[in-house]
């Protein structure tokens, strides 16, 4: 019998969600940097730079970028830390294909390769990497515990693993704004912005069934990390979560 898992609220089988998140990612790549930019109020740069800072990049790390999208986080360590090596990656095409033109086009290419991969099914060697990261991309992974394990064993002893992702707001008043902005407003900005509504009903599904930040916190100990810890932003409707792999 075929496994289940959620695309959003909807159950579907294991072996087709990655095809359900293909279609929905190959539909908004276009406007995803726009579509950001409105759904956030810009916020999103922010969250990414913060992320870097808590990375504490060394000169010459080896860095892998899952689920790069359009290169935000790639882009920032490529200009702040240009003697590292990065690889942008993303399991889509066509987003991966929006990153690879913008590095070009904005110059930060220099430093950057290009991969499409799963983050389930990493293609390189254990202990290859000083630092991972995950922006917002996690969520979207069919076996999130695979993906992880996979992280871990990339990354070289005392390396990093950064997982930037929407979480669960503390206040009580605030989730219940958030959630009238997460379905009643992000459908229609992706309908006016990007012709697009259904993958932004998705996104707001998907943030719910997206583990907690303690959940997530555990799932990486229970990768083998050793120790986690996390940092709210925005009242924990975004969290950075930090691996160490001593």
């Amino acid at each position: 019998m075929n496994k289940k898992t959620h695309f959003g609220y909807k159950e579907v089988e294991e072996s087709h969600k990655s095809k359900y998140v293909a279609d929905v990612f190959t539909s908004v790549s276009k406007n995803y940097d726009i579509m950001n930019d409105a759904m956030s109020f810009g916020m999103h740069r922010l969250w990414k730079k913060i992320l870097v800072e808590l990375a504490a990049i060394s000169e010459e790390d080896i860095i892998l970028d899952i689920a790069s999208g359009t290169g935000d986080i790639s882009k920032i360590i490529s200009r702040e830390y240009p003697n590292t090596s990065i690889f942008m990656s993303d399991i889509n095409y066509d987003m991966l294909d929006e990153g690879r033109n913008r590095a070009i086009n904005e110059s930060f290419d220099s430093n950057c390769s290009f991969c499409q991969l799963s983050g389930e099914i990493l293609p390189f060697s254990d202990n290859t990497f000083d630092l991972i990261t995950v922006g917002f991309g996690l969520r979207n992974f069919t076996n999130k515990e695979k993906g992880l394990n996979e992280m871990k064993r990339c990354l070289k002893k005392n390396g990093k693993l950064l997982v930037l992702e929407f979480s669960k707001p503390i206040n009580p008043v605030f989730s219940k704004i958030y959630d009238w902005y997460s379905f009643n407003i992000l459908p229609k900005l992706g309908s006016f912005l990007a012709n697009d509504s259904q993958s932004y009903q998705y996104l707001a599904e998907s943030i719910r069934m997206h583990p907690d930040q303690e959940h997530l916190k555990s799932m990486i100990l229970d990768s083998g990390f050793s120790n986690c810890k996390f940092y709210n932003l925005l009242n924990g409707i975004v969290a950075i979560h930090l691996g160490n792999n001593d």
